[in-house]
């Protein structure tokens, strides 16, 4: 194997498939990323055994050929060398190590032979369809706060891929819960997407997907099974398992019957939220929500710092129904405001049942928050 690549094109895609590598491994080749040239591309690999990222550059080749090396050591090397450096990788093959050089820099690092590198192939996928980019930030972007990190219910260590209808239209529906919160946020569904199984994408993976999506504005390609996912994304390619469980049956928690809303600014709930939330250092900080005709009360209360409390009123609230007072976790509200546009909507039932969340804007996207004791 020999080539020369640019290091900014290099360093990007090393970058990209280093996040892959598991950090703490016992098998010493998942450490390392495989570099393949074939028919005049560089193709660059990672893999932790449950996650498996190729990426496909330009390079100038003179000899095919393929040979893993350490990732981390391989990336810090290439980052640190001059902006616009090139850089050469020679390996002859055997057990030799690949030369690296870049202008009068010049190292050896040891290689291992591909022939113990994983097998990166996904299978058969049966259902392959396209979305945009933006729709896929969308979806990921509303749901992954609430993915449970509680390993016991590992069902719910990701995100709930899945075809549904709403309205009697079809729909691409992500949904996430950790039993105190649940995020259900849809698109229109995609062309080829019909019948495909519903899979639970595992966390790491949405949190590597979501990465490499950043600077895409193209088609985002989703092909699965009902054990495997990949995503193709530009010149990348990220594969991985699926959660081998059952997601519960979400619907059953979305309530129906709420009937008193509120309506509230959504800078000037978060921003109040912070505020009251301050006078605890606690990390489940309490906050209660006094509601009455077109008035909120927050309000927050420490036996370490003392009392908080702001009021809003109906120049940011517009509520007509009973009054109720209700309290919630204060990173929950942020967590689930965040999500909204410029105004959120609250639909209460009581003071101790499920409260659904909506973006008054746009009531496709719903989020539910299990109530604390204040």
């Amino acid at each position: 194997m020999k080539l020369k690549a640019d290091r900014a094109t290099l360093m990007k895609a090393l970058a990209h498939v280093q996040n892959v590598v598991e950090k703490r491994n016992t098998i010493p080749i998942l450490a390392n990323v495989l570099l393949a040239v074939k028919e005049g591309r560089l193709s660059i690999a990672a893999t932790d055994l449950e996650i498996a990222l190729i990426e496909t550059v330009a390079a100038s080749t003179s000899r095919d050929g393929a040979i893993t090396v350490p990732a981390a050591t391989l990336y810090e090397i290439v980052r640190r060398q001059p902006e616009h450096a090139e850089i050469e990788l020679d390996h002859p093959g055997g057990d030799a190590p690949l030369a690296l050089r870049a202008g009068r820099y010049a190292t050896k690092l040891v290689a291992i032979s591909t022939d113990e590198f994983p097998k990166l192939d996904a299978g058969k996928l049966s259902h392959k369809f396209n979305i945009s980019a933006h729709a896929l930030r969308g979806l990921i972007d509303k749901t992954r706060f609430a993915i449970s990190t509680e390993e016991t219910r590992y069902y719910l260590n990701g995100i709930y891929l899945h075809a549904a209808e709403h309205e009697g239209q079809p729909v691409l529906r992500a949904v996430a819960t950790d039993g105190h919160r649940l995020a259900r946020v849809q698109e229109t569904l995609p062309e080829g997407a019909a019948g495909m199984p519903g899979v639970i994408v595992p966390r790491k993976t949405v949190g590597e997907l979501r990465k490499l999506l950043e600077e895409i504005t193209d088609d985002v390609e989703i092909a699965l099974s009902e054990t495997r996912i990949q995503f193709t994304i530009s010149t990348m390619k990220l594969t991985s398992k699926l959660i081998d469980g059952t997601f519960p049956d979400y619907n059953r928690v979305i309530p129906v019957g709420n009937d008193k809303i509120l309506r509230v600014g959504t800078k000037d709930f978060s921003d109040a939220v912070a505020r009251v939330s301050a006078i605890s250092s606690e990390r489940h900080k309490p906050v209660k929500l006094s509601v009455g005709r077109d008035l909120l009360v927050l309000s927050a209360t420490s036996p370490e710092q003392g009392t908080a409390s702001e009021e809003l009123d109906s120049d940011h609230v517009a509520y007509e129904s009973t009054p109720i007072e209700i309290g919630f976790q204060a990173r929950y509200l942020n967590d689930v405001t965040e999500q909204v546009g410029n105004e959120v909507e609250f639909v209460f039932a009581d003071g101790s049942a499920p409260t659904l969340v909506r973006d008054a804007a746009d009531p496709s996207a719903i989020f539910v928050l299990m109530p604390m004791r204040v």
